[in-house]
């Protein structure tokens, strides 16, 4: 019989395609207030992180290497519209590359996205179909 060893996994971490590791790292660190985890420039990889997100950039050479390349979309998921709303204000203060501020969008999540320094998108959202559903449950 088969045991299932595994219950849970950590979230899933990104692998970001950039031109710079270290330029990249600076720029996800002073503009959108990540924090600089680690570095290795020989292997061109590096990695950062705010709070239970963690990302990894990684450099020409190391993504030839593996096959991979881009540039990517990451969703970044937050806990309401409101916290859409702040890292919105926080990240466009900062500097960000902003390609479009937060809206609702018809498939319920509101969202916004920013471009990073070589194309890379992230794209924030948070998903209030819940509170739809439980205001249908309500009024029925």
């Amino acid at each position: 019989m088969l045991v299932n060893m595994l219950a849970h996994l950590l979230p899933a971490v990104p692998e970001i395609p950039v031109s710079n590791v270290e330029k990249a790292a600076d720029y996800y660190v002073s503009v959108l207030g990540f924090h600089f985890d680690w570095c290795n420039d020989e292997g061109g990889i590096g990695g950062i992180s705010l709070g239970e997100c963690r990302l990894f950039l990684t450099n020409t050479p190391f993504h030839q290497h593996y096959g991979t390349g881009g540039p990517v979309m990451v969703w970044l998921n937050l806990k309401s519209k409101r916290e859409v709303d702040e890292l919105f204000q926080r990240w466009s203060q900062a500097g960000a590359r902003v390609l479009a501020e937060p809206e609702d969008k018809p498939w319920n999540l509101r969202e916004f996205r920013i471009a990073d320094l070589d194309g890379n998108q992230l794209r924030v959202f948070y998903d209030f179909s819940w509170e739809l559903r439980q205001a249908d449950q309500r009024s029925a």
